[in-house]
């Protein structure tokens, strides 16, 4: 009887296990997002066409840009063609929630509530961030907290204007709107401050001289990284984006998309030590 129990035991295991191994197979059937992107061949990118260096039309009213390049090479490497679908910040977060779009493609990080939903690709861009001012008094500004009853222009929700509200700042938001209208905003006093993105806003700077603006010299704040943003149970789909983006990490195709439009390799940590971290919250 003894036997007959122990063999009834190793059977009723057996099938546990099975059983078992058979539900974590369904679930990890159950992630078909690059399938999805593979059976089509094609991979669709939502992204802005407004933010330089990261997605803007050239002087030939071509789509280009660190994310749109990058994004183009990745699709390359993987055999797919790319589609890219405008839309304001807002607006790329709600196609890539409704699956209308693969993934974003914007320079986007991951904080707060996004990161309930949303997921990101290995770094592509490490940075800080800072703010612009006016030329000729600074904007009178010399501090985050000296932000209280300025004028801040940005886009409506991002963290960017969440920090300047947090500060006391007066929010002047944009739909979609391209660089040199926030520089001459800010320049005529339309507006105060910009607070984005250091090598965004020193190419956004570098790129229109004429109008007379700078970034706030010795305030720089939130040591970051950013990313393609995709929803958090695409696990598949990340998983093959970030093996192609580690792929052009080992054999400098990254270093050299980024030399293009920075001058400097941002997809490595920089030397900067910023020390201060500031939340929107």
């Amino acid at each position: 009887m003894k036997k007959v129990f122990a063999s009834f035991s190793i059977v009723v295991l057996i099938l546990v296990l099975v059983a078992c191994g058979g539900k974590k197979d369904e679930t990890a059937g159950k992630d078909k997002s690059w399938k999805k992107v593979e059976e089509a061949k094609k991979l669709t990118v939502a992204t802005s066409g407004t933010l330089f260096p990261s997605s803007y039309y050239n002087d030939k009213n071509e789509l280009t840009g660190y994310d749109v390049d990058v994004i183009t090479e990745v699709a390359k490497r993987l055999d797919l063609d790319v589609e890219f679908k405008e839309y304001n910040v807002d607006g790329q977060i709600t196609s890539v929630d409704k699956g209308e779009s693969d993934l974003a493609a914007n320079d986007f990080g991951l904080s707060g509530d996004r990161g309930k939903k949303f997921i990101l690709s290995s770094p592509i861009k490490y940075s800080f961030d800072s703010m612009i001012v006016r030329k000729s008094d600074d904007s009178g500004i010399a501090s985050l907290e000296d932000l209280k009853g300025k004028k801040a222009a940005g886009e409506p929700n991002t963290n960017y204007m969440k920090i300047a509200e947090k500060y006391g700042a007066k929010l002047v938001t944009y739909d979609n709107a391209t660089n040199d209208q926030y520089l001459t905003d800010v320049a005529n006093g339309r507006t105060d401050v910009i607070l984005n993105d250091y090598y965004l806003q020193k190419m956004s700077v570098g790129a229109l001289p004429d109008i007379p603006v700078k970034i706030l010299e010795g305030v720089y704040f939130n040591a970051n990284s950013t990313g393609f943003l995709m929803k958090k149970d695409n696990v598949a789909l990340s998983e093959k984006i970030d093996e192609t983006l580690k792929e052009m990490q080992n054999d400098g195709a990254m270093k050299k998309i980024s030399e293009k439009y920075f001058q400097t390799d941002v997809s490595v940590e920089p030397k900067e030590k910023v020390t201060e971290s500031v939340s929107a919250e």
